[in-house]
C-alpha cells in the first residue's frame, strides 16, 4: 500500500530547544499509527507540522499525496485535525458549530445540516445539540471537537490525544468511531498517553524520544522484540519454593524473582511456549506440584520505559519539549485548531 503520510528529516527548533531532530515517519493508507512518547518528545509538534500549522526548519512532509510545504491549502482540504484541547466556539450550540464547519467545507446548507445531525447522533449529543457549548462539560466539548474533525469525512485524520478527558463510555464510543473510519478507508495518526488505547487501536506504533522516532513496528512485534516474556509459576507447598527456584534458574534469560507470600517464581524467558513445557517437566520430575502456571507478555508500558527510560505519565500533564543533553524545557505548542479551514494563505 502507498503511504498516506510520509515525513523525512523533519527538524524544528524553538530557540535553543530541539523539538524535532531529523524525524522520519511513514503511515500506510487505511491504517492507524499510534504516536507514543514522553511529554516533550515532539508528538504534538509532529502533528502540527504534518497538518501545516507549523513550518519545519528543514525536511519534507507529504500527506495524502500533497506536499505540506509546497501546497498547504490543498492539503488542508483533505485532512481532519483534533488537537489536544477542544477548539469550538463556546457561544454557538453544538449543532451550529458542526454546521459552520460543514459550510466552511462547502457542503452546502442542506449537506451541512444533514452531516451535523449524523455526527450529533453518533457522538451521543443529539439531546443537547441546541444548547450553547459554554454550558457543556469538558468531556462534551471534547466530543463536539472530535465530531468537527470528521465533518468532511477526511481521508487523513490527525487526532492529538483524542480521548483525554472523556469518561469510559465516551472513550468506547470514540474507539468505535476510529475503527469505523479505518474500515471505510481513512488513515489515522493518533497521539495518546493511554498505552492500552494504542495497543487496542493501532496497526503500528511509532515511539518518539527527543524529536526522533526511536522504534516503529506493530504493537505485538515491539513487545516481542523489546520486551520480554515471563513465566509465572505458583507451587502448592512452601517447602518446594526453593527447589522450584533452583530448577527454573536454568531456563531464565534474566534474573528471576521469588514471591514467598504467593509461592510464586517469576522467570524471564525468550520463548515462553518452549520454556513453559520445559518448566513443567523439570518440576514434575522433582515431584514439585504446581498450583498455577501463566505466561505474561510485556506490556506497551514496559516497552515504552525500555525505549525512553521514562514511565508513561497520566493524561493531562503539562507537555514540555526537552532539549537532548541539557536540563531545559519550554512548553510545547498546543494545537488550537479543531479542523483545517479553506484559508487563502498558508499558515506560518
Amino acid at each position: 500500500m502507498a503511504d498516506a503520510i510520509f515525513a523525512e528529516g523533519l527538524t524544528k527548533r524553538f530557540g535553543d530547544v530541539v523539538a524535532l531532530d531529523g524525524l522520519d515517519l511513514a503511515v500506510e493508507e487505511g491504517t492507524v499509527t499510534g504516536l507514543l512518547g514522553p511529554n516533550g518528545a515532539g508528538k504534538t509538534t509532529t502533528v502540527r507540522v504534518l497538518a501545516t500549522l507549523l513550518k519545519p526548519d528543514s525536511g519534507r512532509a507529504v500527506v495524502g499525496g500533497v506536499d505540506a510545504l509546497a501546497d498547504p491549502v490543498r492539503l488542508r482540504r483533505g485532512i481532519g485535525l483534533s488537537g489536544q484541547y477542544a477548539a469550538v466556539d463556546e457561544d454557538l450550540t453544538a449543532r451550529e458549530n458542526l454546521e459552520m464547519i460543514g459550510n466552511l467545507y462547502h457542503l452546502g446548507r442542506a449537506g451541512a445540516r444533514t452531516r451535523a445531525a449524523e455526527l450529533l447522533e453518533r457522538f451521543d449529543l443529539a439531546q443537547s445539540a441546541d444548547r450553547v457549548v459554554k454550558g457543556y462539560s469538558g468531556g462534551m466539548r471534547r466530543r463536539v471537537d472530535l465530531a468537527c474533525a470528521l465533518v468532511a469525512r477526511p481521508g487523513v485524520l490527525f487526532l492529538d490525544e483524542p480521548t483525554t478527558g472523556l469518561d469510559p463510555r465516551a472513550r468506547s464510543v470514540m474507539w468505535d468511531v476510529i475503527s469505523e473510519l479505518v474500515a471505510s478507508g481513512s488513515t489515522l495518526l493518533l497521539t495518546t498517553q493511554y498505552l492500552e488505547e494504542a495497543d487496542h487501536l493501532a496497526d503500528r506504533v511509532a515511539v518518539i524520544d527527543h524529536g526522533r522516532v526511536v522504534a516503529e513496528d506493530t504493537p505485538d512485534r515491539l513487545k516481542s522484540r523489546i520486551g520480554q516474556e515471563r513465566l509465572e509459576l505458583t507451587v502448592s507447598r512452601a517447602a518446594d519454593l526453593e527447589t522450584a527456584r533452583s530448577l527454573l534458574g536454568s531456563l531464565a534469560s534474566g534474573e528471576l524473582t521469588v514471591d514467598a507470600a504467593e509461592l510464586r517464581v517469576d522467570v524471564p524467558v525468550n520463548v515462553a511456549a518452549e520454556a513453559l513445557v520445559a518448566a513443567v517437566r523439570l518440576l514434575d520430575g522433582a515431584a514439585v506440584p504446581l498450583k498455577g502456571a501463566h505466561v505474561r507478555r510485556s506490556s506497551l508500558d514496559e516497552v515504552f520505559f525500555a525505549l525512553t527510560g521514562t514511565a508513561p505519565v497520566e493524561p493531562g500533564g503539562d507537555a514540555t519539549v526537552k532539549a537532548p543533553g541539557r536540563d531545559a524545557s519550554v512548553p510545547e505548542p498546543a494545537s488550537a485548531v479543531s479542523v483545517p479551514v479553506d484559508l487563502k494563505e498558508p499558515v506560518a
